[in-house]
């Protein structure tokens, strides 16, 4: 294929797609997560955890509406066999995230007799959305095939997606609380590596016992030895963890080792999955070119684009600037 705006738009438009939703996973994981861990923690807990992501939360679901966006108007073709494939996963996460809005807001105007009711609904949909990610996932890179093993696949990474968020919503805590919930934090992400250590690995291997394509990318020489850097520097991160985990005092001057940690095996697992899959977009199917809007279309919309991702990023690290350091008492007023 010659190397011109034909080829070249599909890859740009594939690659803000895949960052936009690494992104999300990072950001929106970690609130996720915090959701999860929401029952654990007494009322006091529970508003500091709701307050360290209060300003964040909504913006941090930007990134899923620009990557699906994305996918909708740069590959129209694939949008549509993904979402009709996907339709139940993602109209359970859809109900998820609303419930999670709702309750959001609804236990800050709810009395006391309610709260609990609103807090156990943002806990529901925090670990309904997770799981339902997780699912989305594993049918994704199985190439949208129904069978048994696919269906085991996609329903062991919606048990796992959780743990990772667990631990990012830890590693998120750690930066943003002090005192007894710091304390708590460092606890429950102590617990939550090794499942999620496992979880990883065992998803690692049995991927490429779900795909020959797959297998075949990562076992031939010599890529083998050229993609060795990607799970040498997961392990890497995870030996960190639970390094810095079983030292205090080292958490506590280097808060944000953590969540840096855990950033770092989000990239690692998105540079592998993409190796993995392009230049498909859907798995043994369809490639990015073959589901690609028209080349005039995708130079018109990359003006947009140009300016859309620029204009979001700064968003967030303005946002993410203003409201840096500790979280405060939870205030309403």
């Amino acid at each position: 294929m010659e190397m011109s705006l034909d080829y070249w738009l599909p890859v740009f438009f594939v690659s803000v797609m895949g960052f936009a939703l690494l992104v999300y996973v990072i950001l929106d994981g970690y609130d996720l997560g915090i959701g999860m861990l929401l029952p654990l923690a007494d009322e006091q807990q529970k508003d500091q955890m709701i307050a360290a992501i209060g300003p964040f939360w909504d913006a941090n679901e930007t990134w899923i509406v620009l990557g699906v966006g994305v996918l909708l108007i740069a590959f129209p073709k694939a949008h549509g066999i993904i979402l009709t494939s996907l339709y139940l996963p993602v109209t359970v996460m859809l109900i998820a995230l609303v419930l999670r809005g709702v309750a959001f807001d609804f236990r800050v105007k709810a009395n006391i007799r309610h709260k609990s009711f609103w807090n156990a609904t943002f806990f529901v949909g925090s670990i309904t959305a997770a799981m339902a990610q997780g699912w989305m996932l594993g049918s994704y890179v199985t190439g949208l095939a129904e069978s048994t093993v696919n269906t085991l696949f996609s329903l062991a990474i919606a048990l796992a997606l959780p743990a990772l968020y667990i631990m990012l919503g830890c590693g998120w805590l750690l930066i943003k609380s002090t005192g007894e919930l710091f304390e708590k934090a460092v606890g429950w992400a102590r617990v939550t590596l090794l499942p999620m250590g496992i979880g990883i690995l065992l998803i690692s291997m049995a991927t490429p016992l779900v795909s020959a394509s797959i297998a075949q990318k990562w076992f031939s020489l010599p890529a083998a030895i050229g993609l060795l850097p990607i799970p040498i520097t997961t392990l890497i991160a995870f030996t960190t963890v639970y390094w810095v985990l079983r030292r205090p005092h080292l958490l506590a001057v280097a808060e944000w080792s953590i969540f840096l940690c855990m950033i770092v095996i989000c990239v690692m697992s998105a540079l592998g999955l993409a190796y993995s899959i392009f230049p498909d977009i859907i798995i043994n199917r369809l490639d990015i070119w073959e589901t690609a809007a028209s080349t005039r279309s995708l130079s018109f919309v990359s003006v947009g684009v140009a300016i859309t991702v620029p204009m979001i990023l700064i968003y967030t690290i303005f946002v993410y600037r203003i409201f840096s350091g500790k979280a405060t008492d939870l205030s309403y007023e």
